[in-house]
């Protein structure tokens, strides 16, 4: 009668967790080795120091087996199969989370007078090459644009009334007849502003906007518009051919 041989993989992959972190990772390592050299390994994988190492073994479905307390005993002596779980015990007195709990580490911070002395930070580098706000006369072109274009604005309203027939175009979106119903600033946003109440529900209100009326219509006919997106003129409303047979 042939005899039975039985074969043991001399490498075992094993799950590692800790009381110092959080995290658990895998490992594989042979099973001819002790547990004191085991602890050495374990090491640089959990952060905690060999000789304050217990070892507590775990089956695959993380069911307490044993200690691992006998430093000359083998790795494969216990019963450890692939994705077993070695928990390691740190008894040197370090707490779960103090490597990553980065609230208990101490910042380091510089004054801003200080800061704005350094050469070699975010700021000296923007203000080398005149990067962003840093750029003097792009900001001062940038809002000497927008005041001319505020200003343009601002005439167009003046020129506006309400109750003027109007052409609504803005870029995007299609071209709208309605009725000046408010020409001023508002609360929602700074400028001048137009209300208009449009021929056909295309608006986005009933000249309500945040909670303060600005003039009345029917919900979904009103909108408000930049003065130079719109111009005034003889614009009948448009018949939809409901009198057509």
């Amino acid at each position: 009668m042939d005899g039975l041989t039985v074969v043991t993989d001399p490498t075992v992959n094993v799950r590692l967790t800790s009381t110092i972190s959080s995290f658990e990772v895998q490992r594989r390592f042979n099973r001819g080795i002790t547990i004191a050299e085991l602890k050495g390994r374990l090491e640089m994988v959990v952060g905690a120091s060999a000789p304050c190492m217990d070892l507590d073994l775990f089956s695959v479905s993380d069911k307490f087996l044993q200690k691992m307390d006998d430093n000359e005993a083998l790795l494969g002596s216990y019963p450890v199969d692939d994705d077993c779980r070695i928990h390691v015990i740190d008894k040197s007195g370090q707490q779960f989370g103090e490597f990553t709990d980065v609230s208990k580490v101490e910042k380091f911070e510089l004054s801003d007078d200080i800061y704005e002395k350094k050469t070699d930070t975010a700021r000296s580098f923007m203000k080398k090459h005149r990067v962003g706000h840093f750029n003097e006369e792009e900001v001062a072109r940038k809002k000497a644009e927008l005041a001319a274009r505020e200003e343009e604005q601002k005439a167009a309203a003046e020129a506006i009334s309400v109750g003027n027939r109007c052409k609504v175009q803005v870029a995007g979106q299609p071209t709208r007849l309605g009725t000046v119903m408010y020409v001023g600033t508002t609360d929602f946003k700074p400028g001048h502003w137009v209300g208009v109440k449009y021929d056909e529900p295309h608006g986005k209100h009933n000249g309500t906007v945040e909670g303060k009326q600005y003039f009345q219509c029917e919900d979904k006919y009103g909108g408000f518009v930049k003065p130079l997106s719109l111009t005034v003129g003889d614009f009948p409303e448009e018949d939809f051919g409901l009198d057509e047979m």
